[in-house]
């Protein structure tokens, strides 16, 4: 079942003129718009993103208003699904990171280490590398090195030589087969309070979807889209995430790039945006009892200035 995280949240800050130009990244399962589309007028416009044609036909039908547009794509090519007229009048934009409901919950799709499914963790199974070519294809070297960086993962070494072994014999093919690998390469006194492979997995579900990199790509071109006054909006699930996020609102924020030891600034350099979060907005208790899943989602929001 899709719940939206931090609904209310998100509602507060990426509605503006109920008749103006919405922007939703990452469509999912569509409770986020679902919302939206209630408070705004029948001439308002909207471009709904999914990079996951399976989630967008599923969600397309339980959406109705005239001025919707859903487009099958990634994110990170923003700037392609907008036409002239509609680039730099964005009210609102809104990036829902990580994976969607509907994704977590079809088996088939190989994103959970607790049900036997193809190792694929594709979000757009169009694309041609799974997360089984990740595994029995990489090096020890490479392989670690991602189940650090991605998962961060203490003990990404000894998997990836785990994995790396266990593929001598047999290639890695299943989600339950490479959890178990997982699991034998971690002491067991840390395997208690959350399983083991939840990490890795994360890991290897970034890679697979470049995930890091469309953010880093989309984060200008969403600036680029707003209007004036228009803000952006966008949930996190992990720290790499919100890292890269509250990096960039940071940067657009500065209000001076003179060289730390320079008396007076003289650069006159004008910030693009406003930080309207200055600390994550976070769930609450109830929300948390109702939706396990939004434990982790942290809400950033930022308002563009005009640049005079």
């Amino acid at each position: 079942m899709h719940i939206p995280v931090l609904r209310n949240e998100v509602i507060k800050y990426w509605l503006g003129d109920p008749h103006g130009f919405y922007i939703d990244c990452t469509l999912g399962g569509g409770g986020h718009l679902r919302e939206l589309l209630q408070h705004l007028s029948a001439d308002a416009q909207i471009l709904a993103i999914d990079k996951d044609g399976e989630v967008l036909q599923e969600t397309a039908p339980t959406l109705a208003h005239p001025g919707l547009r859903l487009v099958h794509g990634d994110f990170k090519n923003l700037d392609q699904f907008l036409t002239a007229e509609e680039q730099g009048q964005a009210e609102g934009i809104l990036m829902d990171l990580g994976v969607s409901s509907f994704q977590l919950d079809e088996r088939e799709r190989g994103f959970s280490y607790h049900e036997e499914a193809e190792l694929d963790m594709r979000m757009n199974r169009d694309q041609p590398i799974k997360a089984s070519d990740l595994v029995n294809q990489l090096t020890q070297e490479e392989l670690s090195r991602i189940i650090f960086t991605y998962g961060e993962e203490r003990f990404a070494r000894q998997i990836a030589r785990a994995i790396v072994k266990y593929r001598e014999d047999r290639l890695i093919s299943t989600t339950l087969e490479l959890s178990s690998i997982i699991k034998e390469a971690i002491p067991a006194r840390y395997r208690r309070d959350k399983h083991p492979a939840r990490r890795t997995f994360q890991a290897l579900r970034i890679a697979v979807n470049q995930e890091l990199e469309a953010l880093e790509a989309s984060l200008p071109q969403a600036v680029g889209a707003l209007k004036p006054g228009g803000r952006l909006c966008i949930i996190t699930f992990h720290s790499l995430e919100d890292r890269i996020v509250k990096k960039f609102f940071a940067e657009q924020a500065r209000t001076c790039v003179c060289p730390p030891r320079q008396p007076v600034c003289n650069c006159n350099y004008r910030p693009s945006l406003e930080v309207v979060t200055r600390k994550a907005i976070l769930p609450g208790e109830v929300e948390l009892t109702i939706n396990p899943r939004a434990r982790s989602a942290k809400l950033r929001v930022a308002r563009k200035i005009e640049v005079l």
